[in-house]
C-alpha cells in the first residue's frame, strides 16, 4: 500500500517527461527512500536510470516496497492534463494506479491499470570514463540542431582544454570546438582525450526534458558508452547510450 502526494502536479509531468523520451513501458519501485525506475530502450542501445527522494513529495506513505509497472506512454498522456495550481495525489487500488488531480475546489480520478514489465534491466554499465564534461543545456540543445542540419550522428572529442562536436553527412560537415571555461562549458575534466560517436536523435530524446537551469552532466570514453545526467528539481536522471561503431 502507498499513497504519495506532490504539491505542483506539473512538475511530475515533467519529470516523467524524461523517461517517456525513451521507453514506452517501465516500473517504478516505491520504497521507503523514494522512487525510482530503470528502463531500457525497445532498441536495447539506451537506458535510463531514474530516481526521486522522498523529500519531494509533500506525502509520501510507503509501507513496503511496492513495484509499479505502467504503459508510461499513457500515464504522461494524464498527466499532461495536470491544469495550473493542481496538486497530485496517486496511490493503489485493486492492481490499478490511482490519480487525483486536486485543485483549490475540484478533483479528478484516473485509474491506470499496472502491467508486467517485460523485461528487467540489467545494472548500469560499468565504464571507467576518462573524460567529464558540463555543459549549460540551452546552448547543448542548440548544437545538437546544428548537426541535425548535416547528420544523424554526432561525434564527440575532448582534449585537456577543449570540447569538440563533430558532424559529417552527405550535406556537409560540422566542427565545433569549445574551449574549457567558455560561455558554453561550465566544467571540463579530461584525464585522457576521448572520442566517441553517437545516435543524434536519441540524444536529442535523453535531453529534451531537461530543464534551462539545469546543467547537462556527460561522461565519456573512447568508442564506450556515453553516460548523461541531469536534474529536475530534486530528481536525479542519468542516461547510458551506446556508441555508434562504424562497420
Amino acid at each position: 500500500m502507498f499513497e504519495i502526494k506532490i504539491d505542483d502536479a506539473r512538475y511530475w509531468k515533467n519529470c516523467v517527461d524524461s523517461i517517456v523520451s525513451l521507453v514506452d513501458e517501465g516500473s517504478f519501485v516505491i520504497a521507503k527512500e523514494g522512487i525510482s525506475l530503470k528502463a531500457m530502450d525497445p532498441s536495447g542501445i539506451s537506458m535510463v536510470s531514474f530516481s526521486m527522494p522522498n523529500k519531494a513529495f509533500s506525502k509520501y506513505d510507503a509501507e513496503k516496497q511496492a513495484s509499479v509497472g505502467l504503459n508510461l506512454d499513457n500515464f504522461s498522456k494524464i498527466l499532461a492534463s495536470a491544469r495550473t495550481g493542481e496538486q497530485l495525489l496517486m496511490k493503489d487500488a485493486s492492481n490499478k494506479l490511482q490519480i487525483e488531480f486536486i485543485g483549490e475546489k475540484s478533483k479528478r480520478r484516473y485509474k491506470l491499470p499496472m502491467i508486467d514489465v517485460k523485461k528487467d534491466v540489467e545494472k548500469e554499465p560499468k565504464v571507467e570514463f576518462e573524460s567529464h564534461v558540463t555543459v549549460k543545456s540551452d546552448a547543448f540543445k542548440e548544437i545538437l540542431k546544428d548537426a541535425n542540419l548535416l547528420s544523424t550522428y554526432i561525434g564527440f572529442r575532448t582534449a585537456k582544454e577543449s570540447f569538440m562536436v563533430v558532424a559529417k553527412g552527405d550535406a556537409g560537415e560540422l566542427e565545433e570546438e569549445h574551449m574549457n571555461e567558455a560561455d558554453m562549458i561550465k566544467k571540463l575534466d579530461v584525464s585522457k582525450p576521448s572520442s566517441a560517436t553517437f545516435n543524434l536523435e536519441y540524444l536529442e530524446r535523453i535531453v529534451s526534458a531537461c530543464p534551462s537551469n539545469s546543467p547537462i552532466e556527460m561522461s565519456l570514453k573512447s568508442d564506450e558508452p556515453i553516460m548523461v545526467n541531469y536534474k529536475i528539481g530534486d530528481a536525479q536522471v542519468a542516461y547510458f547510450l551506446a556508441p555508434y561503431m562504424e562497420s
